[in-house]
């Protein structure tokens, strides 16, 4: 088997293995943030930060941690990346950081990035990780914009909160609610697989 170069790894953490919409991992942020557009930048972004670095440094001493406290060991650095942004949003972004609430300090445990840390930054070069950390960090900051902007502009009426429609147009409030962010959810997951399949399909035929 061909081994992939850090370009490929970055392209299939970002499209083939987008944690959103193909592997579906993360869904709780992912649901409960995605009612605007900021929030969903800002927890994309976030999330995206701590997986690089926490893929880099758990790939630079994954001969080191010993077997059988390596869950608690990347915890532990994932946690550290973590307050690191948490600080970060309440110094200069603390509106965002109030927004986003509970789901900043919860990244410590979001399966995304204990997945790429088990999975891959403990078994592959510091590059490598690297660039699988920032494909699937970019991957779910770009589902999650996907997400939030069909919900905000359809349930709120606005991007950025700039209104979109007249008087006489009424957004679908139900779209920034649970069952709204389910029916997006479920319809861009549809959609997504529905091109990437139509894509494989051209490519064997």
């Amino acid at each position: 088997m061909k081994k992939q170069t850090a370009a490929g790894v970055f392209f299939n953490g970002l499209i083939k293995e987008n944690p959103t919409f193909v592997q579906l991992l993360g869904m709780c942020p992912t649901l409960a943030v995605t009612t605007s557009l900021k929030n969903g930048i800002g927890m994309g972004l976030s999330a995206a930060a701590v997986l690089v670095a926490s893929n880099v440094i758990i790939s630079l001493l994954r001969k080191l941690i010993p077997q059988k406290v390596r869950i608690a060991a990347y915890i532990v650095i994932i946690a550290a990346f973590v307050t690191m942004i948490q600080m970060l949003l309440e110094a200069f972004l603390p509106d965002l950081s109030s927004s986003l609430g509970i789901f900043i300090p919860l990244i410590v445990v979001n399966c995304i990035i204990l997945a790429r840390a088990e999975a891959f930054a403990s078994k592959n070069s510091v590059l490598h990780s690297a660039a699988d950390g920032l494909g699937i960090g970019l991957g779910f900051t770009a589902a999650l914009c996907l997400i939030s902007s069909v919900r905000e502009i359809l349930g709120a009426g606005t991007i950025f909160d700039i209104r979109l429609y007249g008087g006489n147009i009424k957004p679908m409030s139900i779209i920034t609610l649970a069952p709204g962010g389910f029916i997006v959810l479920g319809m861009l997951v549809a959609a997504v697989n529905f091109i990437m399949r139509r894509r494989e399909d051209k490519k064997n035929g």
